[in-house]
């Protein structure tokens, strides 16, 4: 059994732990929540994209636009959101484990796989991935990207399909479903998909006439479909990654408390076999001094 003093210190070292825990417990589910609105509300705005996009089926244009263009795929790219900080339980994990099958089947298909990382973590997990080429890095964006922040890897993306550089684009972010349910997501941004509304569209609702061109303005739709499903997708990320450091943190404040409770009952035995030896060795040597 160890001494109190030792039990004295894991006790305080734990209940100093679990004040941080705590803490940050509390932070996360105030920006958690702030992120959860977020994601909700851009998600009409998100179907309100695809909705434009699903009118555009019967234009024969479409087809022949280079966003659209689906040829032999040699060349993948791989846009992965994740955090620049840990202690949020299996958010991160989750992505890499996703981006890590997604590679040994384009090594087994012979397709070159390229990343463009957002968030430290990820960053620093493709460079020990072998195969896998590492485009750029991104820090976080924080709770609130911008479109200046999305700009960049929009453009990016746009111009390597453009140029044949890449045949396919997809992003892997974490999609929220509830406080207990984030479900990591492979989406494909490129070539750009025409989405199904399940609803037919009636031939007078179709807009037949453009300005200034056909082909402007699919160009224009597509790219803005593509940069609200990259936006959507870190929103969505954040606020998983709230919600899961938030349980990640209750969870080591629960067993902070566990701990502390399983050493004061170990040091209180301790202390009570150390008073009981003490009075044991005066009653001995009250007894001895009689005789």
């Amino acid at each position: 059994m160890a001494s109190t003093i030792t039990l004295k210190r894991r006790i305080n070292s734990i209940r100093n732990t679990r004040q941080i825990t705590k803490a940050m417990e509390l932070v996360s589910a105030s920006k958690m929540r702030r992120a959860q609105d977020a994601a909700r509300l851009s998600r009409d705005y998100r179907e309100a994209a695809y909705a434009l996009l699903a009118r555009l089926n019967t234009i024969k244009e479409v087809e022949q636009h280079p966003l659209f263009a689906v040829r032999p795929v040699k060349n993948k790219l791989y846009i992965i959101v994740t955090s620049s900080s840990g202690l949020a339980g299996a958010y991160n994990p989750n992505i890499f484990k996703l981006l890590t099958a997604a590679v040994r089947v384009d090594q087994s298909n012979h397709v070159k796989s390229h990343v463009i990382t957002i968030g430290s973590k990820g960053a620093q997990f493709a460079r020990r991935v072998a195969g896998l080429e590492l485009v750029a890095a991104y820090g976080d964006f924080g709770d609130n990207p911008t479109e200046n922040d999305i700009r960049p890897i929009l453009n990016t993306i746009v111009s390597k399909h453009a140029d044949k550089e890449v045949d396919e684009v997809h992003l892997l972010y974490t999609q929220f479903k509830s406080n207990i349910s984030q479900v990591a997501t492979d989406l494909s941004l490129l070539p750009a998909h025409l989405v199904d509304s399940g609803e037919a569209i009636a031939p007078d609702s179709v807009v037949f006439n453009f300005e200034p061109d056909v082909e402007t303005v699919i160009s224009q739709v597509a790219t803005r479909l593509i940069e609200v499903q990259i936006w959507q997708g870190l929103l969505e990320s954040k606020a998983s990654e709230h919600s899961m450091r938030m349980l990640a943190m209750k969870n080591a404040t629960d067993n902070a408390n566990e701990l502390i409770g399983d050493y004061t009952l170990e040091y209180n035995t301790a202390r009570q076999a150390a008073i009981t030896q003490e009075l044991a060795e005066i009653s001995g040597g009250v007894e001895a001094l009689k005789d």
